[in-house]
């Protein structure tokens, strides 16, 4: 995020020239205000690439033309996503196959303020009782409570694959009973019935299949289990507060914390 400042307006847009018109959209103001738009913009928030395409559009007048370089700038943006997300995963891969072998325990949890709202998930990993590792991501402009704590819930199944594949045994604690359900217990019914069920549709049905067939994979090898949300244990507490984080940065990737980790300062997040 930017603070628009004068120098990005004056980069955007030359003194002796007029803002365009996909300019005033980036910066949210209306064509009817056009004439008081630089007021209406100074110390605004603006998300980088937002800011960029503001830059990028500069003396461009063809509406045709502006609506070309957005749609490449979208385009490039999707494509470094792909890439980036691809690293993550080798990331991934390396450290948990770098972890000493024990007994391995992941709290899951998903959050959305409001409900729908923005939305985040998180885990806390344990190895031999001790905190390991936290995790954060899966940001949702517009989610719920469930696509939060499905999104954990699967997340934290791909880490107990590789968990288990190492040779450590492996113990998930989920404080969504929706979730868990949906994985260990519905989708059975729903997959012989071709994925329906009576009364609607199945909502979150994407996610739902992915972990599914993820813990069908597994589930000799790992134990999934219920735990009460907000009850004393430090594990689902530090993933609740990385779900507010994720909320806070805003990360669409699902990644590892990679500051300090400071049990009493993360905890005091809630608060």
């Amino acid at each position: 995020m930017q603070i628009v400042t004068e120098k990005l307006l004056n980069l955007g847009v030359d003194e002796d020239k007029e803002i365009n018109e996909s300019q005033l959209v980036l910066l949210d103001v209306k064509e009817d205000e056009k004439s008081e738009w630089k007021a209406l913009s100074l110390n605004k928030q603006l998300s980088d690439a937002r800011a960029e395409l503001f830059v990028l559009l500069n003396g461009v007048e063809d509406k045709e033309i502006q609506d070309k370089i957005i749609f490449n700038y979208k385009a490039l943006q999707k494509f470094r996503k792909k890439e980036n997300d691809k690293e993550l995963i080798v990331e991934k891969e390396v450290q948990i196959q770098t972890h000493e072998r024990g007994d391995v325990t992941i709290y899951c949890d998903g959050g959305c303020t409001p409900n729908p709202g923005k939305a985040g998930s998180g885990i806390a990993v344990y190895r031999n009782d001790k905190l390991s590792e936290l995790w954060y991501g899966l940001y949702e402009e517009m989610g719920t409570n469930n696509t939060a704590e499905l999104g954990a819930l699967y997340e934290s199944l791909l880490l107990a694959k590789k968990e288990s594949e190492n040779g450590n045994t492996v113990e998930i604690k989920c404080d969504s009973m929706y979730s868990i359900n949906c994985i260990k217990t519905w989708a059975i019914s729903w997959e012989k019935k071709g994925w329906t069920k009576k009364g609607g549709e199945i909502k979150n049905l994407e996610i739902i299949k992915l972990s599914y067939h993820l813990y069908n994979s597994i589930k000799k090898d790992i134990t999934l289990s219920h735990i009460k949300a907000h009850a004393g244990f430090e594990g689902n507490e530090l993933a609740d507060r990385m779900t507010m984080y994720t909320i806070q940065e805003k990360s669409e990737s699902f990644v590892k914390y990679d500051k300090e980790i400071i049990v009493v300062d993360i905890l005091k997040m809630r608060a």
